[in-house]
């Protein structure tokens, strides 16, 4: 069995190896073939050249991110061992979207998310597809708030179908904003990591940040306006021309959607499948696909999202490798 040992200088190694040594068996739960063991300010590693390599990649990653940004967090290791230690800082310096609740950084983390930064910029629509957790409705959001606070739109609206209520939430307690609540409390989520909760509610009271169910944006104009539409596999096929169609000259549009969790009734067919068919290629029109190595949700989401993957690809292969 080979062996490695890194040591760190400079640095109090709590912050690279975490409370009560929590980094180390993050990294531990994703190399469980490798030894590894942190004392002092070295990290002593045993196992394959291969996987040591990987490691050692990814924990000179985590040094150097931590000097860059005076702090790391799970989730930023995660996103480098995604990538397989090819998270390079260097390559996200310009990744800050913009400054959060609290000044904390709201910024691309994943080659993906990045890449939605970089088509928004010079396309005026945008459809990002992908599995839960790859960030890409959290990066929509923030995208959206930059462009009000930066006064490039003058409103953000906010859209999501709501299927579940078949569009008709007549029958729900509460004023349309209450009624609508549930549907889009991801984007709510998203909104309050990024807006002061004043500031936030003042915005909704005034109708700059406006919340609408699909079928409510028949016969409007959305101009001067970043729109979202959330969870846009959900959308029916005369549902999804009627919201693109809606877009006026001023206007940024972001769709997001995930092909593989359609909840409509048999019988309807996703807007958002034919417009993937019909509308790739259009200039103007940027098309993001995020995948498994984007998700920065718990390291078991991208396995359960690869899992199903398989055996969606091929239902007879019943092999429980990992």
């Amino acid at each position: 069995m080979q062996e490695r040992v890194i040591e760190f200088e400079a640095v109090n190694p709590v912050e690279i190896f975490g409370t009560e040594n929590s980094n180390i068996d993050l990294l531990k739960s994703y190399f469980p073939k490798l030894r590894i063991i942190a004392r002092g300010n070295t990290i002593k590693i045993m196992g394959s050249d291969v996987e040591m390599d990987r490691l050692e990649l990814i924990v000179h990653s985590m040094y150097k991110f931590y000097q860059k940004y005076n702090q790391l967090h799970p989730k930023d290791i995660e996103a480098m061992i995604a990538e397989d230690g090819g998270q390079k800082p260097d390559e996200f310096d310009n990744a800050v979207i913009l400054h959060g609740v609290h000044g904390e950084q709201i910024k691309a983390r994943t080659p993906n998310q990045l890449e939605m930064v970089k088509q928004i910029a010079t396309n005026d629509m945008m459809f990002a597809l992908g599995p839960a957790g790859t960030g890409k409705t959290y990066t929509a959001v923030a995208l959206a708030v930059r462009a009000l606070k930066d006064r490039e739109v003058k409103k953000i609206i906010l859209t999501r179908p709501a299927v579940e209520a078949g569009e008709n939430l007549g029958f729900l307690p509460g004023d349309l904003k209450e009624k609508l609540d549930p549907y889009l409390q991801p984007l709510y989520d998203a909104l309050r990591d990024m807006v002061p909760s004043e500031k936030l509610a003042e915005y909704v009271d005034k109708g700059i940040i406006q919340i609408a169910p699909l079928a409510f944006m028949r016969g409007r104009t959305l101009d001067k306006a970043f729109v979202i539409l959330d969870e846009a596999q959900n959308a029916t096929e005369s549902q999804l021309k009627m919201f693109l169609t809606r877009m006026g000259k001023s206007a940024k549009f972001i769709i997001t959607g995930d092909r593989t969790q359609i909840d409509l009734p048999p019988k309807q067919k996703s807007g958002l499948i034919q417009a993937v068919v019909y509308l790739e290629g259009v200039e103007g029109i940027a098309f993001i696909h995020m995948k498994g190595t984007d998700v920065l949700r718990h390291r078991l989401v991208r396995k359960i999202i690869d899992r199903y993957q398989k055996f969606e690809e091929d239902p007879s292969d019943k092999s429980t490798k990992k």
